[in-house]
């Protein structure tokens, strides 16, 4: 049996995402993050500074996997390897697939993610701390060559790798949605802006995205 430990408002959505689309059967385990809980914490709330946790995840963040005793952390890398394991088209059909799928998941990770998390906390929340618009608005200058990039890339098929939809677009997608709160940047890629449609649209992801919307905020 799967175990995928974290809550839904955290990266955890990725794999919980994937699994829904290959359906696989999981035990979900939902850590919340240590810095969302004000003190005193309950005793009764694991969270991801928890002894319990610690001991699967010395690290202390979310996500991380138990896979039948397999233990695995950061979201990214958990999706590549339930991808390869469980096969199908989301998968990489051979080892250049497998380089592009892994190219783009730590291109979404460098190019995109530091950015579109800074749009999120400086646009939407920053965790009850000051939002500062001059930050968001320099994140959203950052962003407008890397959307570029992926704007272009998806031109022709409308995916990432191998014209089909893979665990390369989940992975990608699932940090340009940070962005959403930047409009400007999709309009002025509308290819980027059709693909993350697309890809929400489909419905192991909106599966996913109604449990979390029923998590606390």
């Amino acid at each position: 049996m799967l175990t995928i430990y974290g809550v839904y408002r955290s990266r955890a959505s990725r794999n919980i995402w994937l699994a829904n689309e290959l359906g696989i059967p999981f035990k979900h385990v939902p850590i919340i993050q240590h810095y969302r809980l004000k003190d005193p914490i309950p005793a009764d709330v694991i969270h991801t500074k928890s002894p319990e946790f610690l001991a699967v995840n010395p690290n202390g963040h979310i996500p991380t996997i138990d896979d039948d005793g397999y233990v695995l952390h950061e979201s990214l890398a958990i999706n590549l390897y339930l991808a390869r394991k469980h096969g199908g088209p989301l998968a990489p059909a051979d080892v250049r697939e497998e380089g592009e799928i892994a190219m783009w998941s730590l291109w979404a990770a460098t190019e995109v993610e530091p950015h579109a998390i800074n749009i999120i906390y400086h646009r939407v929340s920053n965790a009850g701390r000051p939002m500062d618009p001059k930050i968001a608005d320099a994140a959203v200058e950052a962003l407008r060559g890397p959307f570029a990039v992926l704007d272009k890339a998806l031109a022709e098929t409308g995916h990432l790798v191998g014209g089909r939809f893979t665990v390369a677009d989940i992975n990608a997608a699932e940090v340009v949605r940070y962005a959403q709160a930047a409009p400007e940047l999709f309009d002025d890629a509308p290819n980027v802006k059709k693909w993350l449609a697309a890809c929400q649209a489909r419905p192991a992801f909106k599966t996913m995205w109604a449990a979390r919307d029923k998590e606390p905020a």
